[in-house]
C-alpha cells in the first residue's frame, strides 16, 4: 500500500478561523475530507485579529523563527489551533502585518504593505516546516497569497533535502484578483535575479504573485472544469491568459464540494422548520417565515419566490438586472435579496424596496442565518454572473429544493443542466449570452414550471438529490496530488 499522503495546505484563509470568501469554506473543508481519505495535512495561514477574536482555541508555541525581508531579519510568533479537533493548524504571527481590523485590506482599498505582509507570510512558510522537521510531499497553496511558494521552492530551497521530493499545487479561486506590486518589492524577495522577467513573475513592469505560482507550481488548478478553459481566453484571463495556455498541460478544473453537515435542510439549526425529500411541508413553513422577515406579504405564498444571496458587483450580474427590474416587477413574483459590495448597488436596492414594497425584501448585510433562511424559503435561486469559478450558492440551493437560475459560466456551468420537460431530467435554468433580455426570458420560462405540479415536483428531486459532496472533489484532488508528485519524481 502507498503511504499516506503528507500535505502543507497553506492559506491565506479558513473557516472557522479567519474568513472574507469562499476560499475560507474550501480551506475549511477540504483538508478534513482529505483525512478522511487517509492523508496526514497540515494547515498553516497568518495569525490575523480575526483569529484572535474567533475566540476559538489557539495556543501559543513559545516559538519564534527569524524571516529576511530585504535587508532585515523579522520575527514571526508560532501559534497553533486545530481543524476538526485533530488537524493542527499553525499560524504565523507579527502584529504589525497581521493585527488589523481586516485581512487584505479596507473598503478604501488594500493595504499598502500587501507585498510585505505576504513575502513574510511564504517565507516563513519552509522556515516553520524547518523548525518542526516536516517534510511535505505536496504543498497545496492557495490564490495570490501564496503564488510565491513555489518559486521559493524551486530557487531557494532546490537543494534543501527536507523539500528534495515535495510537489506543488497552486489553486486559483479568483484570477482577478492577483497581488500586482511595483518592482522595487522584488528585492524584498530575496528570489534570483533571474525570475523577474516576462516569463517568470514580471507583469508589465510589475511583480505578478499570481503569475509567480502559474509559472512556477508542477501543477495548476481551478475550482470548476469550465473556469479553467475560460480562464485561457481574453475575456477572462485578466492578462494572465499566454501563461495559462503555455502550461494547460498542468491545469486542471475540480469543483469545489459544499458541506453538507452545514447546508442540509434535514437539520439546519437556522430554520424554523426541517424538510426533506420524503416531507416537503417544511420548506413552505420557510417561505412563511422567510416573507415575514422581510416583512412582505402573505399573498406571495401563491407567487414564485426568487433568492440572491451575492456581493453586490457587476461580476455577479447586477447590472444585467438593474437593466429588467421594472419588467421582472411586473411579473407575478417576489424577490428577495441579501448583500454587500459597491455603494451603486446598495442605492439601487434600496430605492428597489420602497419602490415595490410588496414585492422587494432587501437587506445590505452579511448574515449567516438569514443565508440559510433565503436558501429554504425562496422557490428560485438567481445567479447571473458575468463569471463564476465555481459558486457555492446554486449547490446549496439545490439540496433545499430552491431551483437555480443561473448564467452559463465556470461552476455554474459545470453544476446546472437545463430541465428538460420531455426526458425530466435537469436541475435548474440557464442562460448563455451574458444579456439581459436573455436573464429576462430565461426567469420567465422558469416561473411557467412552478405552477405545472408534474414538472415541478420533478425538478425539486432531481435538484434535491444532487450529490457536490466533499468527498467527491476530495478523491479527485488526491489523484491531482499524486499525479503532480509522478511528474516532479520524472523531471528530477
Amino acid at each position: 500500500m502507498d503511504k499516506p499522503l503528507q500535505i502543507l495546505f497553506v492559506t491565506p484563509e479558513a473557516v472557522p478561523f479567519a474568513k472574507t470568501g469562499g476560499l475560507a469554506d474550501v480551506a475549511g473543508a477540504l483538508p478534513k475530507s482529505l483525512r478522511d481519505l487517509g492523508c496526514e495535512i497540515k494547515l498553516i495561514m497568518p495569525y490575523y485579529r480575526m483569529v484572535k477574536d474567533s475566540g476559538l482555541p489557539v495556543q501559543y508555541l513559545g516559538n519564534e523563527i527569524e524571516v529576511p525581508i530585504g535587508y532585515e531579519k523579522l520575527k514571526a510568533e508560532i501559534y497553533q489551533g486545530r481543524l476538526d479537533q485533530d488537524i493542527p493548524v499553525y499560524f504565523i504571527g507579527r502584529e504589525e502585518f497581521f493585527d488589523r481590523s481586516h485581512l487584505y485590506g479596507t473598503a478604501k482599498g488594500d493595504y499598502f504593505d500587501n507585498a510585505e505582509r505576504f513575502i513574510f507570510f511564504s517565507k516563513a512558510v519552509f522556515l516553520l516546516c524547518q523548525h518542526l522537521g516536516f517534510s511535505p510531499g505536496i504543498i497545496h497553496h492557495h490564490e495570490w497569497q501564496t503564488g510565491l511558494v513555489p518559486a521559493y521552492l524551486k530557487s531557494v530551497y532546490r537543494r534543501d533535502p527536507l523539500f528534495s521530493r515535495t510537489a506543488t499545487l497552486f489553486t486559483i479561486h479568483n484570477i482577478a484578483y492577483q497581488g500586482l506590486f511595483k518592482k522595487e518589492k522584488f528585492r524584498l524577495t530575496d528570489l534570483p535575479a533571474e525570475m523577474y522577467n516576462p516569463e517568470g513573475i514580471e507583469f508589465w513592469e510589475r511583480i505578478n504573485f499570481m503569475k509567480a505560482g502559474i509559472v512556477y507550481a508542477d501543477a495548476i488548478n481551478t475550482v470548476s472544469k469550465k473556469y479553467s478553459e475560460e480562464i485561457q481566453t481574453v475575456e477572462y484571463g485578466y492578462g494572465l491568459e499566454g501563461i495559462l495556455r503555455k502550461r494547460r498541460d498542468r491545469l486542471y478544473g475540480i469543483i469545489n464540494g459544499v458541506d453538507y453537515g452545514e447546508w442540509d435542510p434535514s437539520r439546519d439549526p437556522h430554520l424554523i422548520a426541517r424538510y426533506d425529500l420524503k416531507d416537503l411541508s417544511g420548506k413552505r413553513e420557510c417561505k412563511e417565515d422567510l416573507l415575514k422577515e422581510f416583512h412582505l406579504p402573505s399573498s406571495l405564498m401563491k407567487a414564485p419566490l426568487l433568492g440572491m444571496i451575492s456581493r453586490l458587483t457587476d461580476q455577479k450580474g447586477f447590472d444585467l438586472l438593474m437593466e429588467i427590474l421594472d419588467e421582472l416587477f411586473s411579473l407575478d413574483i417576489g424577490l428577495v435579496l441579501l448583500g454587500t459590495g459597491e455603494q451603486k448597488y446598495h442605492d439601487l436596492f434600496n430605492r428597489v424596496a420602497q419602490r415595490y414594497p410588496q414585492k422587494a425584501g432587501v437587506r445590505i448585510a452579511y448574515d449567516d442565518r438569514l443565508a440559510h433562511k433565503i436558501e429554504a424559503g425562496s422557490d428560485f435561486f438567481l445567479m447571473p454572473s458575468k463569471y463564476e469559478p465555481c459558486g457555492l450558492n446554486q449547490i446549496y440551493s439545490l439540496k433545499y429544493g430552491t431551483i437555480p437560475i443561473v448564467r452559463a459560466t465556470g461552476g455554474l456551468d459545470d453544476t446546472i443542466t437545463p430541465y428538460d420537460p420531455v426526458s425530466k431530467k435537469g436541475n435548474g435554468f440557464k442562460f448563455v449570452r451574458y444579456d439581459a433580455k436573455e436573464l429576462l426570458n430565461t426567469i420567465k420560462e422558469a416561473i411557467r414550471f412552478y405552477s405545472q405540479p408534474e414538472h415541478w415536483e420533478q425538478l425539486l428531486r432531481n435538484a434535491m438529490t444532487a450529490d457536490f459532496s466533499w468527498k467527491r472533489s476530495a478523491e479527485a484532488y488526491v489523484q491531482l496530488y499524486r499525479k503532480a508528485l509522478g511528474d516532479k519524481t520524472r523531471s528530477v
